[in-house]
């Protein structure tokens, strides 16, 4: 794993052709892939590095340090330009929603239906709707966020009502594997989901899955949205 800011972009190339090798292996447009960078714990200078050569969404898990990043890059010459799109990845706090729905275009992590309208509630009115993916526990694990595939559906239809969110589709932390095809088992469960939704009404368009160790599984699965961090950056600080 490279390291440091003379490596980012090297490792950023990895993951470039990592990403692409999956979408030619199944036939998808790589274009329809979206990288999300994983900032949570890492320096601006390695965000700035990445953005500078063309990754221009970010995902944080935690709201100050969000905060913190954001109104540093909207100060940062060689950043303030750029069209950033800022994602809430981790697990929602209900205090936090506020700081949540005001300052970021998307949140991935939804289980709720009470967070959800809380996050409409406080979407400011100036901004364009929030975009939300509902999070799933494919594997029933207790240390995990998201809601059961029992309880899907009845979420979905309440969130999709919501006048300030947007529903944009779903995403999953599944249960590690070591093996593709155990990989790909858990992310085809969550596209089968997202199909089941849409065979009923629902429009969505985006799978969030797949991160450093399983984006290829993901990708061959329909992965519009991954979640990139040590893959990029290095081991967290």
């Amino acid at each position: 794993m490279l390291i440091g800011p003379q490596n980012w972009l090297e490792n950023l190339a990895v993951v470039r052709a990592r990403i692409a090798a999956a979408a030619l292996d199944c036939g998808r447009s790589v274009d329809s892939i979206t990288l999300v960078a994983a900032s949570k714990a890492q320096p601006l200078a390695a965000m700035a590095a990445v953005a500078q050569a063309g990754v221009t969404h970010f995902g944080e898990s935690y709201v100050q340090e969000a905060l913190a990043k954001i109104a540093a890059a909207g100060a940062q010459a060689g950043l303030a330009s750029l069209p950033l799109t800022w994602h809430f990845i981790g697990q929602i706090q209900g205090n936090k929603t506020r700081p949540i729905a005001e300052h970021f275009a998307w949140v991935h992590g939804v289980d709720r239906l009470r967070l959800a309208q809380r996050l409409s509630a406080q979407r400011p009115y100036h901004a364009p709707p929030l975009n939300v993916c509902i999070q799933v526990n494919l594997g029933d694990e207790k240390s995990k966020a998201g809601v059961t595939a029992t309880e899907l559906p009845a979420l979905a239809a309440a969130v999709a009502e919501l006048p300030r969110l947007t529903l944009r589709g779903l995403m999953c932390l599944p249960p590690a594997e070591h093996g593709l095809s155990r990989q790909r088992h858990w992310f085809a469960e969550l596209r089968h989901l997202f199909e089941a939704l849409n065979a009923r009404g629902a429009r969505l368009d985006t799978l969030s899955m797949g991160m450093s160790a399983d984006l290829e599984a993901a990708v061959l699965e329909g992965a519009t949205l991954v979640r990139v961090g040590t893959a990029l950056f290095g081991p967290r600080p």
